[in-house]
This record gives C-alpha cells, structure tokens and sequence, in this order.
C-alpha cells in the first residue's frame, strides 16, 4: 500500500510547485545600448567584446611621450612635443577630430611644456584610447588609456585622461592642440605593428 501512495503523493506535489502563482508584474526591460558615461563619472566602456584594459609597462630605460608618439604613428618629427603642431604645417594634415592612428597634441601647465598620445582606437564622439609615455611618472608606458572628450561643444578642445595607477578618470582637464595625421602608408604600417 505504501508504495502505491507514493507515485500519488509525488504527482501532487509537482502539482502544487507547477501551480504556483506567477508573478504579475514584468521585469522592466535591460537597456542594451552602450552609453558613454558622463564625463565626470566616465569609466572605460563596458562591450560584448572585450578590450585591454589599461596597463602600465616600464620599458628598459624611461621612455618620453615625443619618441613613443613618432614611432607608433610613424610621424616623422622631431623636437619637443609642444612645437609638433606648428612643425607638422604643410608636411602632415592637421584637424580637430580623433583619427585612429593620428597623434594628440596637449598643452600641459603651460605654453612650453606640451604631451603626445598616440590615438588607437575611436571609441565614440566622446572617446578615444591612447597609447602614450611619461604621463604622470618616469617615463613608463600607458597602454589602452582612455580620453575622454569634456568641452562643452563637443569638439574636443579639452580632455581628460584615464589614470591608470588610480583605475579612474583623472580630475584634470587638458587643452588639445589638435590632431596631426600621418600620411596614409604611415597609417597602414603603424597599424600592422
């Protein structure tokens, strides 16, 4: 008798769980698109693809931003990093987009003193990563760094730059001199690399 209750009770009890009240309200839908964070919070974007996340590196001997920019563009200036704008006139194109593979011209502190980055990847209008040396340290190198775009008429006038040591967005902004863009068979093998 015992072992015919049984096949009886289990078929009530799975029942009893399968007539359970459901719940009536529905999940709110999960927002899919990517945003960029405002500039004050902004943090590298999150995507279904992951990215290297950024790293600092110490090469053998300290590095600057000057010959680290040149070699990776394979812009062919020379000087410090605050007269490549003018020295780039009439012999690389100049504008004030991010291109992937061009160079970012910063002023830092003042008129003489000025920062390279080279420009890897386009994020979004407001967004770009950027490979670069001797920011904020003796001469290592930042990799896949983000910059984030904080002028008010978007045009990327002014920036701030990811700080790799904190993991957030450093609390300073920088004026961009602009961008200076290789020549096209430049582009393509700094790319291969």
């Amino acid at each position: 008798m015992f072992r015919a209750a049984l096949p009886i009770a289990l078929l009530f009890a799975l029942a009893a769980c399968s007539g359970a009240p459901k719940p009536t309200a529905k999940a709110p839908p999960q927002n899919t698109e990517l945003k960029l964070p405002s500039p004050q919070t902004a943090t590298p974007r999150q995507t279904a693809k992951p990215r290297a996340q950024p790293a600092l590196y110490s090469p053998g001997s300290p590095l600057q931003c000057v010959p680290f920019a040149r070699e990776a563009a394979g812009i062919e200036i020379y000087g410090d990093a605050w007269t490549w704008w003018d020295s780039a006139a009439g012999r690389y194109s100049r504008g004030s987009k991010p291109r992937m593979g061009s160079v970012v011209q910063l002023k830092v502190n003042h008129a003489e003193r000025g920062h390279l980055a080279y420009v890897s990847e386009v994020v979004s209008s407001r967004e770009i990563i950027v490979d670069h040396a001797n920011w904020l340290n003796r001469g290592k190198i930042h990799r896949n760094t983000p910059m984030v775009d904080v002028s008010p008429n978007n045009d990327w006038s002014q920036v701030r730059v990811w700080y790799t040591p904190g993991g957030h967005l450093g609390g300073s902004t920088y004026p961009v001199v602009g961008f200076i863009y290789p020549h096209e068979e430049q582009r393509t093998a700094s790319l291969r690399q």
